[in-house]
């Protein structure tokens, strides 16, 4: 009998992928022929079976040879499922990452920057510093070719590992900035849900509001699912003493009024109810010093309502100010 293995590898393949890489392609027309039976006389010969076996030998493949294979089963996940391979490569590949990030330790555990980590720097390590940056990154470019079903698995494999979650949030943001470049409004969409729904079982601290406010804009308009649109506004809301003014000045799109002040209340309400009883006195006033600057910025909009102007000044209690000033002043600038 001919050795079936062959033709069953697409002719335009590498010849370095007939080595050992193959068996992915292998397994999946394999099952989509059905040939996952013994074959009698053939020694109970189970391609199937024989294909799978030599995938578990994946530990020696190379770090290209597990990206060539996730990105083949990602267009085709059923199979994939079905065979145990995505969970096997992405086992595999989180383990490395994990691996590397022991050997070379370098990512702040502080709260990453815009640009995703936020790595301590002075005069005598400013170079060492960009080089452990580029240690703990060097991978975001590779995994941001998945897709967000895969993206979804790979963050959640990484968190049941303990993962740094600084890096992990540094890499969603990013994730969500590259694919922006290329994708259609769906696509967005999605990237969108995945990656708030990832950060959202991370550590907040690992998470800087900078970031947080970077997604709010493109999800402001998006049409993303109201849940992942309320865990955004919660994360934001438990770090709303970490804003500026120039966060909250949000235009309020498709409204009568300028800046939209709903967004803004919303996020107050969720910074009150996550804090709770661990809301410090000092983390109190800076919110309450950044509402008064809000309220002086909105308080010319003539459109606003009074119901709305006066939410804002109510909805934080008379302890978290020091002094009434500045709020009496954006009251004048209201009634004027």
């Amino acid at each position: 009998m001919e050795d079936p293995i062959p033709l069953l590898i697409p002719r335009y393949m590498p010849t370095r992928m007939l080595e050992d890489k193959p068996r992915v392609w292998l397994v999946s027309a394999v099952e989509s022929m059905e040939m996952n039976i013994s074959v009698s006389g053939a020694g109970n010969c189970n391609l199937l079976q024989k294909t799978k076996d030599s995938i578990d030998e994946l530990s020696f493949w190379t770090w290209s040879d597990l990206l060539v294979a996730l990105k083949h089963y990602q267009d085709s996940p059923r199979t994939a499922t079905s065979s145990g391979i995505l969970e096997k490569c992405l086992d595999s590949l989180v383990g490395r990452l994990a691996m590397a990030s022991e050997v070379t330790p370098c990512a702040s555990t502080s709260s990453p920057d815009s640009s995703g980590l936020r790595i301590s720097f002075n005069t005598r390590s400013t170079q060492s510093s960009k080089n452990g940056l580029f240690r703990a990154t060097w991978w975001f470019e590779d995994l941001s070719a998945l897709n967000p079903n895969l993206i979804e698995m790979l963050v959640k494999s990484m968190v049941s590992r303990g993962y740094n979650h600084v890096i992990v949030s540094g890499f969603l943001f990013y994730y969500q900035k590259s694919k922006f470049y290329t994708a259609s409004s769906d696509e967005k969409r999605e990237v969108l849900e995945i990656v708030i729904d990832m950060l959202y079982t991370l550590d907040p601290s690992s998470i800087s509001c900078k970031s947080l406010f970077g997604v709010l804009r493109p999800v402001l308009r998006s049409n993303i699912s109201k849940s992942c649109r309320n865990k955004l506004e919660s994360m934001i809301g438990s770090q709303l003493d970490q804003a500026t003014i120039d966060n909250l000045l949000i235009p309020s799109y498709g409204r009568s009024y300028l800046y939209d002040v709903n967004l803004v209340l919303r996020f107050l309400k969720a910074f009150l109810r996550d804090g709770g009883s661990e809301l410090s006195p000092i983390r109190m006033k800076n919110v309450a010093s950044l509402i008064d600057l809000y309220i002086t910025e909105v308080a010319p909009d003539r459109c606003l309502k009074s119901s709305k102007f006066s939410a804002l000044v109510m909805v934080l209690p008379d302890s978290s100010r020091d002094s009434w000033d500045e709020l009496y002043h954006a009251m004048d600038i209201y009634l004027e």
